[in-house]
């Protein structure tokens, strides 16, 4: 049977604008706001020209007024319509913090329920193009923390279209995550329209020796270990959790009591992070589990590609701390392998 029947080959960034398109033609109330979202490329094609097909009340430019737009977008959701905010970086969450966590987080539950807010905050994240400190953070372990935000980060074109169409229509605000190295990254993607739920992860790589369980890009890089990890005999399981908050526990846990292994790498920095969190969940509820992390160096996010390269966590880091788990050669240097979608980033514009 032909697994690609009713599906076509896309990327990331056309899985998201297919949602967004299917969503707003099913449902009048559904608009998609931001900065840049109706120029002429759309938010690395994420909104293109949605303006034209759905009008300008539906899709819109907006000024620089992060805090103020982020109060519209509740107002509106209260007022019984989706809004989705989009954020070219997520450093720029930062302010409108309070409206997210105090507004946006708490008004279901101080309103007994009388009240929702189903908004979506898309945050790109990620490296490259010298953005350096300000505009490189990934900072989704602020938002896991706070009880009333759910918390997603696709890396699939698949996963990417099922989760922003749940998002949409679940009537909790939802922080969605988009590392801009996936954008271009293709795969198959139903042309219907489905859900991925929250709270389930994925097992995108089945092994024996060691967990590693990755975030957005760092799936990736995740996968492309395990395959340096095959020519020194180390089998690795490869987890995708998708979904940040909540989080499929049980997924990981059966998979490390299996392995009796676990390697976390954060697509961000360590203390307090996620890697942290699901270290803290295995070592409470299984037993006899060796585990480690990896995530960025602890400094800010660095600009220029020398420092970038020694700062976030590659194929290489990833599978020598692997290898160094399961008792492999400590000297052992594994060959570099191409990122592609790195070497091929230009930028948003």
């Amino acid at each position: 049977m032909n697994n690609t029947i009713d599906k076509k080959l896309i990327n990331y960034g056309e899985a998201l604008y297919e949602a967004c398109f299917q969503e707003m033609a099913n449902d009048e109330n559904v608009f998609v706001y931001g900065l840049g979202v109706d120029d002429p490329k759309g938010h690395y094609g994420t909104s293109k020209d949605l303006h034209k097909i759905y009008g300008n009340k539906r899709n819109f430019d907006v000024p620089l007024s992060e805090d103020g737009l982020t109060g519209i977008g509740i107002g509106a959701a209260l007022a019984g319509l989706r809004p989705i905010y989009v954020h070219q970086r997520m450093d720029f969450l930062l302010l409108c913090m309070n409206q997210l966590v105090n507004m946006a987080a708490k008004l279901r539950y101080i309103s007994s329920g009388e009240h929702s807010v189903p908004m979506v905050i898309r945050a790109a994240i990620g490296r490259s193009w010298g953005q350096g400190a300000q505009h490189s953070q990934s900072l989704q372990s602020y938002f896991m923390h706070i009880p009333g935000i759910k918390v997603i980060a696709p890396t699939t074109p698949h996963d990417a279209k099922g989760a922003l169409i749940a998002s949409i229509r679940d009537n909790n605000p939802v922080i969605f995550i988009e590392h801009r190295m996936l954008y271009k990254n293709a795969g198959y993607v139903p042309s219907k329209t489905y859900e991925i739920p929250f709270g389930k992860g994925r097992i995108l790589k089945n092994g024996s020796d060691i967990t590693i369980v990755g975030v957005s890009h760092t799936v990736e890089d995740s996968l492309r270990a395990a395959d340096l990890l095959k020519n020194v005999g180390v089998s690795a399981e490869v987890i995708d959790p998708i979904s940040l908050s909540p989080i499929d526990y049980d997924l990981i846990r059966k998979s490390a009591s299996k392995t009796k292994k676990l390697l976390v790498v954060d697509n961000g920095w360590m203390t307090c992070g996620f890697a942290s969190e699901i270290i803290t969940d295995v070592a409470i509820n299984c037993e006899n589990i060796q585990y480690n992390r990896v995530g960025f160096t602890e400094t800010p996010c660095p600009t220029t590609p020398s420092l970038e390269k020694d700062f976030y966590p590659n194929p290489q880091s990833i599978a020598m701390k692997a290898n160094q788990m399961c008792g492999g050669n400590e000297k052992w240097e594994p060959p570099e392998v191409e990122q592609h979608e790195i070497i091929s980033f230009k930028g948003p514009f």
